[in-house]
């Protein structure tokens, strides 16, 4: 571990100064409460033993873009976040011109401040199982696209968002019943916070030879387009 920190320090201090320390907890993203930010400044070294802790990507999760890209981001997220529904638009755009990156997207929803999350999270867990991963990814363009954000979305707008994407609805509202996917979605959350998420949007960018880097907050699309090409280059 010691000297694979070594071989990331440089790059690391530059991503850090560029986009961890710039406010990007409290600029564009929504902070969790209940995740204890420690004293003083971050050290690296624990920033980077804690993106250790990103569980590798398999085929329970969610893949847009070019699944074989040399970049991966891993986003961590709130539905009813505002700084999310955000980024999910930068994101778009990040895969929709970039060949060379994978968006991977998972659940931390933060209870505390949005009580409608987790839901959200259940209903697009299900229309995965309903329709796949393209089903994922239209519902979560929508459910983004209609939301107000912070709550403000009803729970009756679920299932319409559903019937907008094609989904069977009935297939759908069994789903949403049935509890299964409150455990995934439960370890995604830990999963964030174990990889250093205090709050939402929270990513990571993982190279293939297993380089991590962190992503806090809602960052514009120049921002993440900067990272991506420091990981790559380093």
């Amino acid at each position: 571990m010691e000297k694979k920190f070594e071989k990331f320090a440089t790059p690391l201090s530059v991503v850090f100064g560029a986009i961890f320390i710039a406010g990007a907890i409290y600029w564009g993203g929504t902070k969790a409460p209940a995740v204890p930010n420690g004293a003083g400044a971050p050290d690296e070294k624990a920033i980077q033993q804690a993106l250790e802790n990103v569980a590798p990507v398999t085929a329970e999760d969610h893949v847009r873009g070019n699944p074989n890209a040399e970049a991966t981001i891993i986003e961590y997220a709130d539905t009813e976040c505002p700084f999310c529904k955000q980024f999910h638009e930068t994101m778009k755009r990040v895969v929709d011109t970039n060949q060379n990156v994978a968006w991977v997207y998972r659940h931390f929803p933060l209870d505390q401040l949005h009580a409608k999350a987790r839901s959200e999270a259940v209903a697009l867990e299900c229309a995965n199982e309903v329709g796949g991963n393209d089903a994922f990814w239209k519902y979560a363009d929508r459910l983004y696209e209609v939301t107000p954000s912070n709550d403000g979305l009803e729970a009756t707008e679920l299932p319409k968002i559903a019937a907008y994407v094609g989904l069977d609805t009935q297939a759908f509202a069994s789903c949403q019943q049935s509890g299964r996917y409150d455990a995934h979605i439960e370890a995604e959350a830990q999963n964030a916070i174990a990889t250093g998420g205090q709050g939402t949007p929270w990513s990571v960018v993982v190279t293939k030879d297993g380089k991590k880097y962190p992503l806090s907050g809602g960052q514009p699309y120049e921002a993440v387009q900067q990272l991506i090409e420091t990981a790559l280059k380093n």
